[in-house]
C-alpha cells in the first residue's frame, strides 16, 4: 500500500468520478481506473460498486475512508514537519563543551542563537574535553567545543577562538610580590583539574617543553572544577592553572592573584563528526561560529 494508492483511492471517494478524480490528481481516467483495481484486487476487498454509470462506496469502502484520509494527514504533518526543520522553524541543536567554554565562551553564543531561531530547542552539555569529544564520538550531541587539543581520524577539528591560562594563587602567597621562574614549578604545592580536562592537557604540554611531566609535581589535590581549584587556593598556599576568563571574577573580589608567570595562549576548536550530518539548526549554529 502507498501513499499514491491511496491518494487515488480518496480522490475517487469523494469525488465518486474516476473522470473527475483524475482532473484533481492530473491523472487519466484510465490510470484512475487501474489503480482502483489494482488496490481492490491487492487487497482482496471491494470498495467501490459500479452503480450505472456512476459509483458508490461499498460498506467497507465506507469503513477504510477515514482510514484512508488519516494516513494522509499523518504523512501531511510528517511533510510538514520536515519543511519546519529545513526552514529552521523548528528542530535542535545539541552540544557538548569543555568547561571552561560552556561557562564562559559559549552561552552568550547560544542566546543571540535561541533568540534568531525560537524553534530551535539548544541544549549544551558541560563537562571535560575528553567528554566533550566522546559525544561528538557517539552521536550524542552535533558538535563540540574544547580547549583541549584533539586528534581523530573521525573528527572535523577547526579553530574558532581561545583564551589564555593564568598560574593563580591566594594574595598572601609568598610568590605574589614577583616573577616566578620554571625551576621554581615543583617546588610550588599544586592542585589541579581532572584527568581529560583540557585546561590539565594544556599545562602539560608546557610543562614538557620544560623536561617536567604532572608526576614531577608536589601535585596534592585533584578537582573537577574551575571553581574548585580556585575555591581551594583561595583558601591555601596551593597554586593552580586556570584560565583567566574562570578566573576573573575571583581576582576582582580580591580572592586570588594571577602570579606573574607566562602560559601559551590556548586554542578552542569546534569539533563535529565526519560521517555524521548534522540537522539544520546545528549547521546554521555551526555556520555562524567564525
Amino acid at each position: 500500500m502507498t501513499l499514491e494508492q491511496l491518494r487515488i483511492f480518496v480522490a475517487v471517494a469523494e469525488h465518486l468520478n474516476m473522470r473527475a478524480a483524475g482532473e484533481v490528481l492530473h491523472l487519466s481516467q484510465p490510470a484512475v481506473s487501474s489503480a482502483i483495481a489494482a488496490f481492490e484486487q491487492r487487497h482482496a476487498t471491494r470498495l467501490l460498486d459500479r452503480v450505472g454509470r456512476g459509483l458508490a462506496l461499498t460498506s467497507a469502502g465506507e469503513s477504510f475512508l477515514p482510514e484512508a484520509r488519516a494516513v494522509l494527514d499523518r504523512a501531511e504533518a510528517a511533510s510538514r514537519h520536515l519543511r519546519d526543520l529545513a526552514g529552521l522553524s523548528r528542530g535542535r541543536l545539541r552540544i557538548a563543551a569543555s568547561q571552561t567554554v560552556a561557562t564562559y565562551w559559549l552561552p552568550a553564543r547560544m542566546a543571540r542563537f535561541a533568540q534568531d531561531y525560537p524553534g530551535i530547542e539548544a541544549t549544551l552539555a558541560g563537562g571535560n574535553t575528553r567528554q566533550a569529544v566522546d559525544g561528538v564520538l557517539n552521536g550524542e550531541v552535533d558538535c563540540a567545543v574544547v580547549e583541549g587539543a584533539v586528534d581523530n581520524a573521525h573528527l572535523v577539528v577547526r579553530y574558532v577562538g581561545g583564551d589564555r591560562l593564568g598560574l593563580y594563587a591566594a594574595p598572601d602567597h609568598p610568590l605574589a610580590s614577583g616573577p616566578v621562574s620554571w625551576t621554581a614549578l615543583r617546588d610550588l604545592v599544586w592542585v589541579l583539574r581532572e584527568e581529560g580536562s583540557g585546561t590539565r592537557e594544556h599545562f602539560a604540554a608546557m610543562l614538557a617543553t620544560y623536561g617536567l611531566g604532572i608526576d614531577d609535581l608536589d601535585l596534592r589535590l585533584t578537582l573537577p572544577s574551575n571553581g574548585a581549584v580556585l575555591e581551594a587556593v583561595a583558601g591555601s598556599h596551593m597554586v593552580t592553572v586556570v584560565s583567566d576568563l574562570a578566573a576573573a571574577s575571583r581576582v576582582a573580589a580580591g580572592e586570588v592573584i594571577r602570579l606573574d608567570y607566562p602560559i601559551p595562549p590556548r586554542d578552542f576548536s569546534l569539533i563535529t563528526h565526519r560521517s555524521r550530518q548534522p540537522g539544520a539548526g546545528a549547521c546554521k549554529f555551526i555556520a555562524g561560529i567564525p
